[in-house]
């Protein structure tokens, strides 16, 4: 049966006065004095409650929510099926550790999922609490499943902050800046790049360069990679390259990892990213909006790949039985009608920022997949010499205007809202893209070139 997708009808985008307001400021000084700086803020919205596709700040201005707490709420806010599964869940049992105890919910989900993940084998799920988790629990596992020790991972990369992770991270050097030595036994390569025709050649040199003279195949355990860059800029990797990753791997007995932390779950019009490209890997990482701004991750993994003994790998709250139904509640919604939204929507989005790119000469490409989009702005399209003092305005100047946008690499901006934006949410996101780039183009004094030759 067909559920109705969340709509916020008639709700829009309102900003009263200067922001941040008078109740967001008291927020963002306690912040100031009290809370840890590390934290990479953009601009200064401060989250109060939310409702579909839109969310309002502690003074009343209302947002058009095109971040969803960076591709976390996947049905938008306040959810009313995942609110009905979280309260029931919560007057039942809170907390139960899976890591010695069982209880129904963890076992249902982890089959859910396993049936789910690409290829036809069998499949078996490790559940943990976050993104970075799901990743450090795939590192463990392919070096115990294959006893060798090695990583390859891309430049461009984002799979995490915990060391594991960040070893594999590559996206920006502030985030390993003094925390090393890093974990050993990884190597990045670079990212195939199309629309900045740069490192085409990067597979080749994998298997005849990297292979050859400096680390022996039979020493690496995995190939881990993002199917779509995140925080490299959304740069989605070519389908051929990924099909000659996957040739690679089978060929010299490396494990396949994919990173569909941000990219799964729906978030492409697909279920998994991977599926897009029809290559199975052998481990899924997944988390962000597996249940819907709960603290979830998971790492799916062929059976008889997850082949690891009791005690070699756990943990107390992954898997909590609310995060668990919560992201039943998700699947279900996923299935009854949010994916079919996401790609219809998604290609609308996608027509419509294109056609922006018609008269707006900042932008220089649009790219993704479902509602996993990003812009990137461009000085000149034929030299392709960044704009990212123009993509920091253009996100400011949105959020002042009732849009949130979060950028991505160091000169795009990223569109990832809750797949159940409507054509009309879309639309108006739209509208306020193209009046602030007209206005951050008007500022640049000339300064941007249309040129495509």
């Amino acid at each position: 049966m067909m559920t109705k997708v969340q709509s916020s009808e008639g709700l829009a985008p309102k900003v009263s006065g200067p922001l941040p307001g008078p109740k967001a400021r008291e927020v963002l000084e306690r912040e100031r004095n009290f809370v840890s700086g590390s934290h990479t803020k953009g601009y200064p919205f401060v989250a109060d409650h939310g409702e579909g596709c839109f969310i309002w700040d502690p003074d009343g201005n209302c947002f058009l929510d095109f971040a969803a707490g960076i591709a976390v709420n996947l049905l938008g806010h306040n959810h009313p099926r995942v609110n009905e599964a979280v309260a029931a869940q919560m007057k039942k049992l809170a907390h139960y550790s899976a890591a010695d105890f069982y209880y129904e919910p963890y076992g249902l989900l982890c089959e859910r999922l396993a049936k789910l993940a690409p290829g036809d084998g069998p499949k078996k799920v490790f559940l943990s609490n976050s993104g970075t988790e799901a990743v450090e629990c795939a590192i463990k596992l392919a070096r115990y499943h294959t006893n060798r020790y090695h990583l390859i991972a891309f430049l461009g990369s984002f799979h995490g902050r915990s060391l594991g992770s960040l070893s594999l991270t590559s996206s920006r050097a502030v985030q390993r800046q003094g925390f090393g030595p890093m974990l050993g036994g990884v190597t990045h390569i670079p990212f195939p790049d199309e629309y900045h025709h740069r490192d085409l050649d990067s597979i080749d040199f994998l298997e005849n360069v990297l292979f050859q003279r400096m680390i022996p195949p039979s020493d690496v355990a995995a190939i881990v990679l993002e199917p779509i860059q995140g925080e490299g800029g959304y740069l989605v990797m070519p389908p051929e390259h990924m099909k000659r990753i996957r040739k690679i791997c089978d060929k010299h007995g490396i494990l396949l990892i994919a990173d569909e932390v941000q990219s799964g779950m729906g978030r492409t019009g697909k279920y998994f990213c991977m599926e897009h490209y029809g290559v199975e890997p052998d481990i899924i990482t997944l988390a962000k909006g597996i249940a819907n701004g709960l603290p979830l991750g998971a790492t799916i993994a062929r059976s008889h790949i997850m082949d690891w003994t009791a005690g070699a790998h756990t943990s107390t709250f992954g898997g909590n039985p609310v995060a668990c139904v919560a992201s039943l509640a998700v699947l279900n919604e996923l299935k009854n009608g949010v994916l079919d939204n996401c790609a219809r929507v998604g290609a609308f989005l996608t027509e419509r920022l294109k056609a922006l790119a018609e008269h707006h000469p900042l932008i220089g490409d649009v790219r993704g997949k479902g509602l996993m989009l990003a812009v990137e702005l461009v000085h000149n399209r034929r030299t392709l010499e960044p704009a990212t003092a123009e993509r920091d305005r253009v996100v400011e100047r949105a959020f002042q205007n009732g849009l949130l946008l979060i950028g991505c690499g160091f000169t795009g901006f990223r569109i990832v809202p809750p797949l159940t934006l409507s054509e009309r949410e879309a639309q108006i996101g739209v509208d306020i893209i193209d009046r602030v780039l007209s206005e951050v183009e008007s500022a640049s004094g000339g300064q941007v070139h249309p040129s495509r030759k």
